[in-house]
């Protein structure tokens, strides 16, 4: 038994040190605590690296939809100031056409503008080295066969849809366009029963100086600007939109700039690094840490079964998963993800748009960094009691909020399908979702009362119940149950404090740890919890970490039971 598992003192003395919080491993092995440090270091530079990212992202996103709102003006006929303020509720209606007229016009007013850009208060220019105007793209998607007999309710219908493009250029058709004889002309007839929708694409180039400085060059961009004519709902009404997705271009040709740009890209490019080396190293640590942690909890398993003849439970077994360490080797790996993207978007590497993405990884990343603070505030009692509450209630919250996500799915359901075709709110089961929440929270109820329309009598009576019956049950009900359930658990754990936490067998086993334990040299014995150890674990074999925690070392063994003996 000796040589197969490891002593009951010394098996004792090796869950003791695995369950003490950093201070406490201080104290006792006075070893620097490096995974500490790590990520004292990895918070400052992770926070600096976001918020300078940050900076650049709002530049950058800021500087496309400006860009979008001139693109609007420039090229999008009865294009409205009123259009580009979000407002709640919408001022203004879709841009739309209703008239075969209208559609014309609009192309040929799209097509004026680009040939007119030199008038534009902004600095484009055409998509071609040499400055000249690309041909611009129209492709038109119809139905194979559509036709309305409206007067005797008859049709004829292929549901197959069929797509042609045309290129519109300067040579063929001048500074101003005639689309509607254009297409005669190209044998691209289109018949607006079955017509679907219709695109007219192009590209401009542009330099954004705005985010030049003494260490910062000048940007250079391409807009993929895409007009899109939707008939798809054939009602009458085509929706006219545009979008103008930004590329970012590597500066070339006859470029000029006084301060040159190394410095800022010396400084980022380092930022990026270090930030990547220091989340290796954490993820790196914090990996071999819950590695062992589960040797040492396979190891535990043998012994409680031989010695003691009993087997673990689940809640002794969770004690050696820690979800901090889980939660550090995420965001470790989203920042290192980011900071890669980051390094390549900054260096011109990406030929689309990857911002967002970046963002999503470094934002993610930066807010789990942040979260893991509360692993060390946890090591004190005000603090830790809040933790053990939301940990002691998890399973509780995650029963209740199922069963209020069945009732809250219910009316969601019914109000999208009922009020939808009444209420602005309820016109998607998205947006119907998010009005329900913020019912909840109290938000803009009399706005949601007065919005419903009174087309229907009985659908009105409907949502006034339907809206009442909701906050009612959520408001004064459910929510007030909700905050019961963290209170108690609350008031559970205040009372462990005063009377003692329930202990399990693992804990049972273990005992009490004094200070005079800590601080007199009975853990300073040679362990594989050192960092020196690191580059052993990672290179040797499985067996020989199998035999470094379940062989018996007599000899620090026996130094062990001689220096509790002397306590």
């Amino acid at each position: 038994m000796g040589k197969a598992l490891l002593t009951e003192e010394r098996m004792r003395r090796k869950l003791q040190f695995f369950l003490m919080n950093p201070i406490e491993k201080w104290h006792a092995k006075r070893r620097f605590p490096f995974k500490f440090i790590v990520q004292v270091i990895k918070i400052i530079l992770v926070t600096l690296q976001l918020c300078l990212y940050a900076f650049s992202s709002y530049n950058h996103v800021n500087y496309t939809w400006d860009n979008r709102i001139t693109f609007s003006h420039l090229f999008l006929r009865n294009w409205d100031v009123t259009r580009e303020v979000n407002a709640y509720p919408p001022s203004v209606g879709p841009l739309a056409i209703y008239k075969i007229t209208d559609f014309y016009k609009t192309l040929d007013y799209a097509y004026s503008g680009y040939m007119k850009l030199d008038e534009a208060i902004g600095s484009y220019s055409y998509a071609n080295e040499d400055n000249t105007a690309t041909a611009m793209m129209l492709c038109v998607s119809q139905y194979k066969q559509g036709v309305i007999y409206g007067f005797n309710e008859s049709y004829i219908f292929n549901s197959e849809i069929v797509e042609r493009c045309l290129n519109i250029t300067r040579f063929e058709t001048g500074l101003t366009l005639d689309s509607r004889n254009f297409l005669d002309r190209n044998d691209l007839n289109i018949s607006f029963n079955s017509l679907v929708q219709a695109q007219l694409m192009f590209s401009l180039k542009t330099v954004n100086f705005k985010a030049a400085s003494r260490i910062t060059a000048p940007s250079c961009y391409k807009f993929d600007i895409t007009i899109t004519l939707n008939n798809a709902d054939h009602d009458g009404q085509m929706l006219v939109d545009l979008d103008a997705a930004a590329i970012r271009l590597k500066c070339k040709g006859d470029t000029t700039y006084i301060t040159d740009d190394e410095i800022s890209s010396i400084l980022r490019s380092l930022l990026n690094y270090t930030v990547s080396v220091v989340c290796l190293v954490s993820l790196v640590l914090c990996s071999r840490t819950v590695w062992r942690a589960q040797q040492l909890k396979r190891i535990t398993v043998i012994f409680f079964l031989h010695h003691f003849d009993k087997k673990l439970t689940y809640a002794d077994k969770r004690k050696f998963l820690n979800f901090w360490y889980l939660m550090i080797i995420v965001n470790d790996i989203l920042i290192i993800l980011g900071s890669a993207i980051k390094e390549r978007i900054e260096r011109q590497e990406f030929v689309s748009d990857q911002w967002n993405i970046c963002s999503l990884f470094l934002g993610v990343g930066n807010m789990l960094v942040w979260f893991g603070i509360l692993r060390y505030l946890g090591f004190f009692q005000t603090y830790n009691i809040v933790i053990l509450t939301l940990q002691k209630a998890a399973p509780q919250v995650a029963r209740f909020l199922l069963c209020a996500t069945l009732i809250y799915a219910g009316f969601t359901f019914c109000g999208w399908l009922i009020l939808g075709p009444y209420h602005l709110k309820f016109r998607t089961l998205s947006s119907t979702s998010e009005c329900l929440f913020s019912l909840i929270n109290g938000d803009d109820m009399f706005a949601t009362f007065s919005i419903m329309s009174n087309k229907s009598d009985l659908l009105w009576w409907f949502s006034r119940i339907y809206l009442y019956s909701f906050i009612s049950l959520y408001i004064y009900v459910i929510l007030n149950l909700f905050i019961s359930v963290i209170t108690d658990t609350f008031e559970t754990i205040k009372l462990y404090y005063n009377e003692g936490f329930p202990k399990t067998e693992l804990e049972k086993f273990i005992g009490v740890t004094n200070v005079e334990e800590l601080s007199g040299g009975l853990y300073r014995t040679s362990s594989t919890d050192s960092l020196g150890g690191l580059i052993k674990d990672l290179c040797c074999c499985y067996g020989k970490l199998q035999r470094t925690y379940s062989t018996l070392n007599q000899r620090n063994s026996s130094a062990t039971l001689a220096q509790n003996g002397s306590d």
